[in-house]
């Protein structure tokens, strides 16, 4: 494995400065026991011993032994955690609510969606040409929605005026006016992807990687785009007038127990701080899914899981077996909703060690500090902003500063999100030791001056109101 990519697979990891990282494909986020537990071996042999959620809901493995046997492989593909064409392994993981077929609110339950256009993928590997970033959503209304996330495709439900449910066709985070009805969504994704794969056959590289659908976009436009694709599919695309309504967004929302859509039957959001699981506590986890729920762990892009169907009156000693696993569903503790790129210890491009960095800070706004509602406090290494694209509540941006004749590591300190790409910046240079203190300030004043129900980004965001 000596030219390996950038953008990683679980066949093809891409080389990090703390060894091999791979991600394997979870399409929807949905594990059942037995894939917990091969996972778990897996990272017990040729890894760290642990694994991380990532921000699209799938698995990333750092230093894997780049000598793994080929049987391995081959038992992944038979578990469906690898795809049986080499080819597509990078592409991106398919995206959906971790709720779907749970939720309270869903108008429709997406995971065939999910496993239809996965199957679709698995049996056209010429797809593989296209960028490895290719992304596919779908959001059936649900509470917990993926609707904000950005995806290169996103297929979003809504009623129409007959109270039909169809799907709107976002194109990179643009409302196309598209509406689809159920059975045209698969054939609308594949003319939508070969058409992008005809448009990447005859578009140079851009920076040394294959264009993103975004670029095809600046380059046709949407309308012609869809003129194109509409050529391949054996219906017309359909427009709607009806702008859809603007949905309230609670990002963390799905952390602690919550009723299902299934009578008596209850999911449990568990916070896992940076996405980090122990081998052993995926084993735990899985075994308490078995015993209390029906045998399934669900990954979220906010790189935590759930538990769900469990009845009601085994809600309470599952939230003592998740604890007794050194875990916790609160969403208001300050290691619940924290986000940190891999830093230094893992990339090349970052200035600060994010991770050890993020956990610290965690550590430190516990023993001083009790939140009463979340906070979503996001670390980047430098500019890319890897892990979160969008900031909710507080960025910090790791740089390199002189400070008594030496260079160390710092922040710069962002909040709200008013102004792109990290929000307002609040505190300038700001090294690691100071850094906790002018997070708890804030965190301080924000408690002391809000406004009732006000979150903290709309609150950072009054910035003729209020300075920091």
């Amino acid at each position: 494995m000596t030219d390996l990519p950038i953008c990683p697979g679980l066949f093809y990891g891409s080389r990090a400065r703390d060894g091999i990282l791979s991600r394997m494909r979870i399409p929807g986020g949905i594990l059942n026991v037995t894939q917990c537990l091969a996972i778990a071996d897996l990272v017990d042999r040729y890894s760290t011993g642990y694994v991380q959620v990532t921000n699209r809901a799938n698995l990333q493995v750092r230093e894997t032994d780049a000598a793994i046997p080929p049987s391995v492989w081959q038992d992944l593909q038979d578990l469906g955690l690898a795809s049986h064409p080499v080819e597509i392994d990078p592409i991106r993981n398919i995206m959906s609510s971790p709720t779907a077929g749970i939720d309270r609110a869903q108008l429709i339950d997406t995971r065939p969606l999910v496993k239809a256009w996965d199957n679709y993928l698995q049996t056209h590997p010429e797809l593989s040409e296209l960028s490895p970033k290719f992304s596919v959503g779908f959001d059936g209304g649900e509470s917990v929605s993926i609707a904000h996330l950005r995806n290169d495709i996103l297929l979003a439900a809504e009623k129409n005026a007959n109270s039909t449910i169809v799907f709107r066709l976002f194109l990179n985070g643009t409302n196309t006016g598209n509406i689809l009805e159920l059975a045209q969504c698969i054939p609308a994704l594949a003319a939508l992807a070969n058409t992008y794969l005809e448009y990447s056959k005859h578009r140079p590289i851009v920076d040394s990687k294959k264009p993103r659908l975004r670029h095809l976009l600046a380059d046709w436009g949407v309308t012609n785009y869809l003129k194109r694709v509409e050529k391949q599919l054996p219906f017309l695309l359909s427009k709607s007038s009806i702008e859809p309504l603007p949905k309230t967004i609670a990002p963390y929302g799905h952390l602690g127990t919550h009723p299902q859509q299934q009578s008596d039957r209850f999911y449990t959001g568990i916070a896992l701080p940076l996405g980090r699981l122990k081998s052993q506590q995926l084993r735990d986890l899985a075994n308490l899914a078995q015993n209390f729920g029906s045998g399934i762990l669900r990954l979220t892009p906010r790189q935590n899981l759930l538990i769900s169907d469990v009845p009601y009156h085994q809600v309470c000693e599952l939230e003592k077996s998740i604890a007794r696993l050194e875990l916790h569903s609160s969403a208001t503790r300050p290691d619940s909703c924290l986000v940190a790129c891999s830093g230094s210890s893992g990339c090349a491009s970052a200035a600060t060690d994010t991770q050890s960095h993020a956990l610290k800070l965690a550590e430190d706004l516990a023993a001083k500090l009790t939140l009463d509602r979340p906070i979503n406090i996001h670390f980047t290494g430098c500019q890319k902003s890897c892990a979160q694209q969008k900031p909710i509540d507080i960025t910090l941006k790791g740089i390199r500063i002189e400070k008594e004749r030496e260079v160390v590591e710092a922040y710069d300190i962002y909040a709200g999100s008013n102004e792109l790409p990290f929000g307002r910046q609040v505190f300038r240079g700001v090294t690691v030791a100071e850094m906790p203190g002018a997070i708890e300030k804030m965190l301080r004043l924000y408690q002391q001056l809000r406004d009732p129900n006000e979150q903290f980004g709309e609150f950072a965001d009054r910035a003729d109101d209020f300075r920091f």
